[in-house]
C-alpha cells in the first residue's frame, strides 16, 4: 500500500507539474477563448485526475499480484472513481460550452444554467446506475425496476425540481423571461433586473440592490410584468396629469388673447382658431352680448394646445410614438390635463429628468393662462383663514 501511494503521488506530481501547467500556458497564449473557459472550469485538472485513475489499474495488478483478494475490491473502487471522474470532465466541458454560448448573440438571455442543470441531473442519474451496476454486479434494469417502484416517493422528494424543469422549458420556449429583463412581481417583492435563471429559481436584483429569489414555476402560475417590450421599442411612456382648479377656467377676452399671442408656440394657432370662430359666429350668432352664444376660446383649451405644441417641439419626446394631451373626467381634485407620450431615452435617470423638466415648465407656465393648479389646503392656509375670521369679527 505504501508503494502504491508513493507511485500514485509521484504520477500526480508529474501530471500537475508538467502536463497541467503546460496546457494552462498554451491556453493563455492562444487567441481562442474556448480554451480559457476550459481552464477556468478546471477541465485540465479533471483530465489529469482521470489519467491518474486510469494509471491506477495496472499499478494495482502489479502491486497486489500476491494479494488477489484485494484486487477485485480495489478495481471496483477505482471503477467508481472513474465514473465520478468522467462526470466531472463532462461537467467541466458543459460549463465551458455554457460560458462560450453566453458570448453568442443567438443565446443572449437564454436560461443556459437551467439547461446545464437538467443535463447534470441526467448525467448523475446515469452515473448512479453505472455505480450501482459496478457495486452489485446486477443488470441496470434491476436498478431501474427498483426506481420504478419508488417513483412515487421520488416524485414527492423532487417535486420542486420537476416543476422547475417543466417551468424552465416553458419559459425558454415561450421566451417569457431572459437574463437582463426588467420584471415586476409585486406579490413576491420583485422589481428589477433578472440576473440569473436556474432550474429551480430566478434571481432578480431589485432597484435597491437587494436580491429576490422566485421559484421558476411561479413565472408560469402567477402573472408578472416584463418591461422588455419598452426597452426594445426605444421609448418609455410618460403618463402624468396636471390638475387644473375648475373655478379658474373661463372664456378668454380680447385682451387676454392679445397677451397670449406673445407666446411664440401658440400665436399661429390662436390666429387660425380666432379666424374660424369669428367667421362661424358672424354667420350663426350675430348677437354676442352673451358669451355662451357661439364659440369661444377658453384659457384651459389654449393651455392644452400650448402643452401639445411644447412637447411636439421637445427633443426628449419621441415624435414617432403616441403623443397626446387629453382631458380626463373632472374630479374633486380638479380637471386633469394628462400628458401621454414617450421619451426618446429609456434610461431611468434620463427619463425622470425629462419628465421633471417638462412639468417644471408647465407648472410655471400655467399662471400666464390665468389658471390655477389644484392643491388641497395646507395647514398655513387654514391658519390664515382663522386669522381672517378673527379680523372680521374684530
Amino acid at each position: 500500500m505504501i508503494v502504491l501511494g508513493i507511485l500514485l503521488f509521484g504520477l500526480q506530481f508529474l501530471l500537475w507539474k508538467f502536463f497541467l501547467n503546460f496546457l494552462v500556458k498554451v491556453s493563455k497564449n492562444s487567441k481562442n477563448q474556448f480554451d480559457d473557459y476550459l481552464v477556468r472550469n478546471k477541465m485540465m485538472l479533471n483530465l489529469s485526475r482521470l489519467i491518474l485513475i486510469y494509471a491506477c489499474f495496472p499499478v494495482v495488478e502489479l502491486v497486489f499480484s500476491h494479494f488477489e483478494d484485494w484486487i477485485s475490491p480495489l478495481e471496483k473502487f477505482f471503477n467508481i472513481l472513474l465514473v465520478v471522474g468522467w462526470l466531472m470532465v463532462i461537467n467541466s466541458l458543459l460549463r465551458s460550452l455554457r460560458d462560450l454560448f453566453k458570448t453568442q448573440k443567438a443565446f443572449e438571455g437564454k436560461p443556459l444554467n437551467s439547461y446545464l442543470q437538467v443535463i447534470n441531473i441526467l448525467l448523475v442519474f446515469i452515473g448512479g446506475v453505472v455505480i450501482f451496476t459496478t457495486l452489485t454486479g446486477k443488470s441496470p434494469w434491476a436498478f431501474l425496476t427498483a426506481m420504478g417502484a419508488a417513483s412515487a416517493i421520488l416524485m414527492l422528494v423532487f417535486k420542486d425540481t420537476i416543476l422547475g424543469f417543466v417551468a424552465s422549458i416553458q419559459v425558454a420556449t415561450n421566451d417569457m423571461v431572459r437574463i437582463g429583463d426588467w420584471i415586476e412581481m409585486p406579490k413576491y417583492g420583485a422589481d428589477g433586473d433578472v440576473v440569473e435563471i436556474n432550474l429551480n429559481t430566478v434571481k432578480v436584483q431589485n432597484w435597491d440592490k437587494t436580491i429576490t429569489t422566485i421559484p421558476t414555476y411561479y413565472l408560469i402560475t402567477d402573472s408578472f410584468k416584463n418591461w422588455r417590450g419598452m426597452q426594445d421599442s426605444g421609448g418609455r411612456r410618460i403618463k402624468r396629469a396636471v390638475n387644473i382648479k375648475i373655478s379658474s377656467i373661463h372664456y378668454v377676452n380680447s385682451e387676454e388673447i392679445e397677451e397670449l399671442k406673445k407666446i411664440k408656440l401658440l400665436a399661429p394657432f390662436i390666429e387660425k382658431r380666432q379666424a374660424e370662430i369669428d367667421r362661424y359666429n358672424s354667420e350663426n350668432f350675430p348677437d354676442r352680448s352673451m358669451p355662451v352664444n357661439g364659440r369661444n376660446m377658453t384659457n384651459v383649451g389654449l393651455f392644452r394646445q400650448y402643452i401639445k405644441k411644447y412637447v411636439e417641439n421637445h427633443p426628449g419626446v419621441h415624435q414617432n410614438m403616441t403623443l397626446m394631451v387629453r382631458q380626463l373626467s373632472p374630479t374633486e381634485l380638479g380637471l386633469p390635463l394628462e400628458l401621454y407620450m414617450f421619451s426618446t431615452d429609456i434610461n431611468w435617470t434620463t427619463y425622470e429628468d425629462l419628465m421633471s423638466d417638462v412639468f417644471d415648465h408647465l407648472l410655471a407656465a400655467v399662471k400666464f393662462f390665468n389658471l390655477e393648479v389644484f392643491e388641497s389646503p395646507a395647514s398655513d392656509d387654514i391658519r390664515k383663514l382663522g386669522s381672517f375670521k378673527e379680523f372680521q369679527l374684530s
